[in-house]
């Protein structure tokens, strides 16, 4: 499997470097160069791409400001010289965090890390595909406790979002999966027939849901809150709507 890649760095030293480590790398392939990232931005519109190495602070617009416009098909791994920002960088769902100097070793684990991880979800809609598997019986793959969790659409009651991390409480198991990434990013990965954002903190799976009182929803004995803003669309999918 190849990967497409762009580079986008403010400092042509590390633009030479990382372009060394990609030409040196048989499963990636260089299909951009940027030392700013607003042409990558005009370019993004137009062009698709697998994976970015991104910096982080550059002028004009920042590496996270841009990571916020690219489309979620596209999986980010920063590379900076600033630690602080590790944790702002999985808030935006980056694959992984390049502390400079990069070592190529370093390099090598992250790009082996999103190489793995297009192969699960290559794999994933294959097998669903061949399968004809029904939208419901679908999948997705999670980040948690240091390996990739498959998780069934169907098993799914409904996810909360906390702090940093969202939980995603599943039928027959007494804990959540507990998984560092957005309440945005995880929405747009849920097919929307089957889920709605009912809260800023809560995502339910539409049949799942066991009864409605005025503002909050019940799922397996479990009350969940309906915000204001979140009501509107929520009366669309339930018959008669809600007081």
């Amino acid at each position: 499997m190849e990967l497409t890649c762009w580079i986008i760095d403010d400092e042509p030293l590390a633009i030479e470097l990382l372009e060394s480590y990609v030409a040196k790398t048989s499963f990636l392939k260089l299909t951009g160069s940027y030392s700013s990232a607003i042409p990558a931005m005009q370019d993004a519109t137009t062009q698709s791409v697998d994976i970015i190495f991104l910096d982080i602070q550059m002028p004009e617009i920042s590496g996270m400001e841009f990571a916020r416009f690219i489309d979620d098909k596209t999986r980010i791994i920063f590379t900076t010289a600033f630690s602080e920002y590790a944790l702002e960088g999985y808030q935006v769902d980056a694959l992984d965090y390049l502390l400079k100097p990069i070592t190529y070793t370093n390099f090598l684990v992250a790009a082996k890390k999103a190489l793995k991880w297009f192969e699960l979800k290559k794999s994933a809609i294959n097998k669903a595909s061949s399968s004809g598997l029904r939208q419901e019986e679908e999948q997705m793959f999670v980040k948690a406790d240091h390996k990739l969790i498959r998780i069934l659409f169907k098993d799914i009651l409904y996810i909360e979002g906390w702090k940093d991390y969202v939980k995603i409480h599943l039928k027959d198991k007494p804990h959540p999966i507990l998984s560092l990434m957005s309440m945005k990013g995880l929405e747009e990965t849920l097919p929307s027939t089957m889920f709605i954002r009912i809260h800023r903190s809560f995502i339910i799976q539409k049949n799942k849901i066991d009864s409605i009182s005025k503002n909050r929803v019940i799922i397996a004995d479990k009350e969940l809150p309906i915000g204001e803003s979140y009501k509107e669309e929520f009366n669309k999918v339930v018959d008669g709507g809600i007081e």
